[in-house]
Order: C-alpha cells, then structure tokens, then sequence
C-alpha cells in the first residue's frame, strides 16, 4: 500500500468540502475561491486570512498520525510533537506567531516536521449537525440574514423525540457529557485541594430564560448571536414563520436581560441558551475528524480537545513554582525600573 503524504490529505479535504480547499497558488490572489477571506476588526496589523488547505509543510511528507484540533496554539504543536503527529489539521484559521507561541511558523513547526492545514469557512455549512445537536432539523438556512454576511439563522422543526424544552436542555447535557466532564472537575478539585477551579464547559450550561421545562417545541428559531442579530431581526423572523415557538441560540451566547431575550418574552416565544463555541470542537471537530478517518484509513486520526480552567493564583500549579513566581514578581518586576 502506497504511504499516505500531505497531498493525500489536501485532496481529502477537497473532497470533503465539495472543492473549496486551494489547490492552486493563483487561488490566493484571483478572488476565484470564495473561502479565502480577510477577518479583520479594522485593529491595525490584526487582520488574518483564511487559506483552506495547506498553511505550512511539505506536500511529499508522509502522514502516519495526524491530529484534527479547533485552534492551533503552542501547546497544539508541542502534543503532536511529542506524540508523533505528522500533520494538524485547524477548524480555525491560522496566524503567524499568534498561533505559534510568538514565534514565526516556519521556525517552530518545522523542528518537529509538522505540516499545518486549516479548514474554516469552506467546512461550515456541510451538514446539519449543529441543529441536530440542538434537537431540530432545518428547513431553511439564512448565512446573511437581513443582508448581513455572517448572521446565521437556522429555522427548523423538532425532531419527532424532542416534544418539550426539557428534551433539548437533556439532550445537550448527553451531547457534550456535560456528566464526565463534572466528574473531571471534581477530581481536579480534589486533588489540588481546591474548589474554586472553574471550567469552560461546565461553567457554560444550557440555559432557559423564556418558558418551562414543559413547554411544548414545535418551530424553533436558531440564532447565533455573535453574527450581528437584533430584536428587529427576531421580530422580523416570526412575521416570516408564525408558527415559531422557541429560539435557541448557540455558539455565542447572551445574558438573561438581553434585548433579545426581552424580545422573544414580547413575542412569546421560549429562549433557550444551548452550546458555546468551545463545543465546536465536538460539533464540527469530530465529524470533521472522522471523515478524514474514513477517507484515509491508513493514516490514524486522533483529536486535540482543550480543556481551559481558572484556578486561583494562590492554588496554581505547585507549591515550588508558586515560590518561584512570587520570588521573581518581587525582585524583578515590582521593583522600580532605573
């Protein structure tokens, strides 16, 4: 069996996306391949640009382990290292330095022969996973809605098993094993001897803010805050679907006096809070992950899942280090600078 190589894993992901990865320099500049894009928030020096495929490596070098991560950082790069990953593959898109540990690209991945691919943009939209997760199924898509690029409504009816909004809140505790990830938690607690760690996904719950648990789910508005939704926005999608009962917004999330929130009380609507952007890596990451799997069946596929605490200072790492750091803080950096 011939061995699998970076192009081998390029042309996956082609084929996974429909064609939307580069495959030619040209691509970059020609405006032809509509997934590269420039995010910018107009900060200056800030502005990156998404390159579905091939970021950094060589396209001959053979792939035996590859890892599929969300966002590639520092401690991306030195797990596969260590753990003989030939080639991460990034939902979100890679920038020189920020995602490097400060330090250029070519410099520290090439030390351990890594090769980097980032797939963002050109895999949204491929299935309906994330609705599904969220107990509905589509029946109309929205990527800019009220003419905004990025504003994303999903409208969708509940699946036949999800009844209440009750069956969506449990259904996203089975979904993220919100159950494992407490039972995590409490050990880590345990072991530091400290109870006041805090964790991403056991910190962002699912949350209910209009309605009851045994409210009946019929029509649902599914709504990703961070897109640029307003209450005028809602107001305008329950003019267009009527029959709407419930709103859930994911990925990014909203607080219980939001107008959005205020709006869907006005309309009568059920609010429910669901999954944050750090599940994406369960969402999209995992499917994402298998299908690579799949297609490269030699190749073996593990993911890169992080896991972000907040652990006060005086309880952080171990008593040595907490020494050496009050040691330093002391005699270097309080001190006045002559």
């Amino acid at each position: 069996m011939p061995q699998t190589v970076v192009a081998d894993v390029v042309a996956a992901l082609d084929r996974i996306t429909g064609g939307r990865v580069i495959t030619d320099v040209s691509d970059l500049t020609s405006g032809k391949n509509p997934y590269v894009v420039i995010k910018s928030s107009n900060i200056p020096g800030k502005a990156i640009a998404e390159l579905p495929g091939l970021v950094f490596g060589d396209l001959n070098k053979s792939v035996k382990r590859l890892a599929v991560a969300m966002t590639l950082t520092e401690q991306s790069i030195e797990l596969a290292g260590a753990t003989g990953v030939d080639a991460i593959v990034a939902h979100h898109p890679v920038a020189d330095a920020a995602s490097s540990g400060g330090v250029p690209l070519k410099f520290y991945l090439s030390l351990y022969g890594l090769a980097v691919l980032e797939l963002h943009e050109a895999f949204h939209g491929l299935h309906p996973g994330i609705p599904f997760i969220h107990g509905h199924r589509t029946f109309r898509v929205d990527v800019a809605y009220g003419g905004i690029p990025g504003n994303v409504i999903f409208f969708g009816k509940a699946l036949e098993n999800v009844k209440t909004v009750g069956d969506i809140l449990r259904r996203l505790e089975t979904f993220s094993g919100r159950a494992q990830e407490s039972k995590l938690l409490n050990s880590e607690m345990e072991i530091r001897g400290c109870p006041d760690i805090q964790e991403t996904v056991i910190a962002n719950g699912p949350l209910l803010f209009n309605g009851e648990e045994s409210s009946a789910v019929s029509t649902i508005i599914h709504i990703t805050p961070h897109g640029g939704l307003t209450p005028q926005h809602l107001e305008q999608a329950v003019r267009e679907h009527p029959d709407a009962d419930t709103v859930i917004c994911s990925i990014s999330r909203v607080k219980a006096d939001s107008p959005l929130v205020q709006k869907a009380r006005e309309l009568g609507l059920n609010f429910i809070v669901g999954n944050t952007h750090a599940l994406e890596i369960l969402e999209n990451g995992m499917p994402l992950a298998y299908a690579i799997r799949s297609l490269l069946p030699e190749v073996e596929v593990v993911l890169f899942r992080e896991r972000v605490t907040s652990v006060p200072l005086d309880s952080a790492g171990s008593e040595a280090i907490r020494d050496y750091a009050r040691d330093i803080a002391g005699k270097y950096l309080t001190v006045k600078k002559d």
